[in-house]
């Protein structure tokens, strides 16, 4: 689940994620009264079996909800919490209603997963490596192996959002400074699983999350949150 929202007097709205039809909104009725038939269970970041009822509205109706994965421990820090809200959010955005992709749901589902563990893996490198590879799974892959504006494969040194990837040093009129540190970052976390995310410099995560920023505000014409202030704490 992505997310869940109080609606009436005992009502919650929710914004599910599905291999099969994407991002769908249902309403559980009397969800929130105390002898509730679905418990505590129609929260953030449950991995649930749910039957819905599709009715004339744009809201499915929920009833039946049965707890696949609670993911208990990641609630138990603040910041595996923080990061798997930024995970959902990420994916909210990027993917429209109606538009599924079994992909995205589990590289969703394996995230959370991860973050149930060590905390590590809310650390700024893994969601970094998880929003990079939500690029790929939408179809929005920043070039890395060449300059994206004339194809030089040498003196790679800046990045543009706009022209797709990196830039060399004849065509960086437009781009940001991108170290190689940062362009190893980018490449090695889409070679790797997201459980083996790379660890790199503050300052190259920085230029990372800029790179994976633009590239999804000029290509998937979405902005993505910043990741938290403590992690990521001056501009490039």
């Amino acid at each position: 689940m992505l997310r869940s929202i109080r609606y009436g007097e005992a009502d919650r709205i929710l914004h599910l994620y599905t291999p099969e039809h994407g991002r769908v909104g249902a309403i559980a009725k009397g969800a929130r009264r105390t002898r509730s038939r679905f418990g505590a269970r129609l929260e953030p970041f449950f991995h649930l079996r749910v039957l819905l009822y599709e009715g004339r509205g744009d809201l499915r109706t929920v009833t039946s909800a049965e707890t696949l994965e609670a993911h208990g421990p990641l609630r138990e820090r603040a910041d595996s919490l923080d990061a798997a809200a930024r995970a959902c959010d990420a994916v909210s955005r990027l993917f429209e209603a109606g538009d599924p992709s079994p992909p995205v749901f589990h590289l969703l589902a394996n995230q959370l997963r991860l973050l149930d563990g060590e905390a590590r893996h809310s650390a700024t490198a893994s969601q970094l490596a998880f929003r990079l590879k939500l690029l790929v799974a939408g179809g929005f892959t920043p070039q890395l192996a060449s300059c994206a504006s004339c194809g030089e494969v040498d003196h790679l040194s800046g990045f543009s959002g706009e022209a797709g990837g990196v830039v060399c040093s004849s065509c960086e009129a437009s781009a940001f400074p991108l170290a190689e540190e940062a362009h190893t970052f980018l490449v090695s976390a889409l070679g790797r699983p997201l459980a083996e995310a790379p660890e790199a410099s503050a300052r190259a995560l920085r230029q990372a999350e800029r790179a994976i920023g633009e590239t999804a505000e000029h290509h998937a014409h979405v902005r993505l949150r910043p990741l938290r202030a403590k992690e990521v704490v001056r501009p490039i």
